[in-house]
């Protein structure tokens, strides 16, 4: 088997944060990356690095292609066509006078509230296109006109949830009008008057990205995905490869798979809580990979189950690859370096 973990977030974004690193060993993990072979390239942000493993090239049609993976493969609904654009959610606020986004997993929206927010902006913007709601989370706009050139440059949500979002904001002109439209739109609706009586943030913006048309085929590298991300899925039905939920640990995958199959492994649990600065929890989240799934893919390894393994890590300090095979863990002399260790030579380079 061979076998790749995709990880956003593997390393804490803030290299002088003691706080993350309090009492933080890992020595299966810190093992692993320091007898691979290791690749450093520039920043990406997870969904483009996670479409770049599976064959898809930008960040163009990567909306259409996560709409694909929104649909059950024993549904009716056909395989949407045309032009999409995620068109998600999110919260914009002020903070310490930067304009700081917050995406849907900080705003609890329910599927009566989203519902509701749809049916009101489908009505005032019929020329630009249908907005449809995959769930409370998740929203696509399907575009009637032709905009899409100009949103080449949004960055996917990953990238911005969390952070500062004033110097990538779209200038073009006609999606300008668009954002304005919509925002007016929302900050008048009854749904955000009712969440401001609650006390909950407000839906006050959406964050379109992604968009373009899905390709009717793509070429994947791998045999089967294991993920609970939407996109994933549509890059593994774009592709006919097989898509499962990922397990909750490593043993659990290596006794499903057999000897000559190389797939991809999406595990996202550290991504929010680096996103939003919870140094607690993304510290606790990494040494359960480390239980999980770090200790028994390095026995596996080293027991010959695993034939490569490879680890990629869209981070602060760059995409980062490592790829390890079984006689790599024989190179006693690469000393293993604690997560703190590493962070600050990378972030040093």
């Amino acid at each position: 088997m061979s076998l790749t973990l995709l990880i956003p977030e593997l390393l804490w974004p803030e290299p002088q944060d003691a706080r993350a690193f309090d009492g933080l060993s890992c020595p299966s993990l810190s093992t692993l990356l320091a007898r691979s072979r290791f690749l450093r390239e520039p920043n990406q942000a997870f969904e483009s690095c996670l479409a770049g493993l599976c064959g898809h090239s930008g960040t163009s049609g990567l909306a259409a292609l996560r709409r694909l993976g929104e649909i059950a493969p024993a549904a009716d609904e056909e395989t949407p066509s045309g032009t999409w654009i995620c068109a998600d959610p999110v919260h914009l606020h002020f903070r310490q006078e930067r304009l700081i986004l917050a995406d849907a997993s900080r705003l609890i929206i329910s599927p009566e509230e989203a519902g509701q927010l749809a049916a009101t902006l489908n009505e005032h913007l019929a020329d630009t296109g249908n907005l449809v709601v995959a769930t409370a989370d998740r929203w696509y706009l399907r575009l009637a006109g032709n905009v899409a050139s100009e949103l080449a440059t949004i960055p996917p949500l990953s990238a911005v949830a969390g952070r500062s979002v004033e110097t990538i904001q779209p200038e073009a002109r006609e999606l300008r009008r668009l954002l304005n439209e919509v925002q007016m739109l929302l900050h008048a609706h009854p749904v955000n008057r009712q969440r401001e009586e609650n006390g909950k943030m407000t839906i006050n913006s959406l964050w379109l990205w992604g968009a373009g048309s899905s390709p009717e085929k793509t070429e994947c590298p791998f045999d089967n995905i294991w993920s609970d991300n939407p996109l994933a899925r549509g890059l593994a039905r774009a592709a006919a490869i097989p898509a499962s939920p990922v397990p909750a640990e490593a043993t659990a995958l290596l006794q499903a798979k057999g000897n000559n199959t190389n797939s991809l492994v999406v595990i996202e649990d550290l991504l929010a809580s680096a996103q939003y600065q919870d140094a607690d929890a993304w510290r606790t989240a990494l040494n359960e990979l480390e239980t999980r799934w770090f200790a028994p893919l390095r026995s596996a390894l080293f027991s010959g189950r695993i034939r490569q393994l490879r680890i990629a890590a869209p981070t602060a300090y760059g995409s980062l690859f490592w790829t390890i095979q079984r006689h790599d863990l024989c190179k006693l002399w690469r000393k293993p370096q604690a997560p703190e260790a590493l962070v600050k030579s990378l972030a040093g380079s």
